[in-house]
């Protein structure tokens, strides 16, 4: 998931430190495999490898950022290695 902060947003946010409370609160809570901040287009970015068991999770990991932090998200889904298996082995399973 990639998670875009614009400026004003981000600058407000840190000061009064719903920034940092609400990444704290995602990594607590969701456990990524991976989580980076980079500076992209301008605006803070996160990039978060989690593991999202069910659609219907969406709100629950998007509202947080969309209402506290006025974020933009990208959800990606992927495949880790097994899972590729795993698919590929059903499109020639015979």
């Amino acid at each position: 998931m990639k998670v875009s902060i614009p400026v004003d947003a981000g600058n407000r946010t840190l000061i009064d430190g719903t920034l940092p409370k609400t990444m704290l609160a995602f990594v607590e809570q969701h456990r990524p495999e991976g989580s980076y901040f980079v500076a992209e287009g301008g605006q803070r970015t996160g990039y978060f490898f989690f593991d999202l068991k069910d659609p219907t999770s969406i709100p629950t990991v998007a509202e947080p950022f969309f209402t506290k932090l006025n974020a933009s998200i990208e959800l990606t889904p992927a495949m880790n290695l097994e899972d590729m298996k795993v698919g590929v082995e059903r499109v020639f399973k015979k």
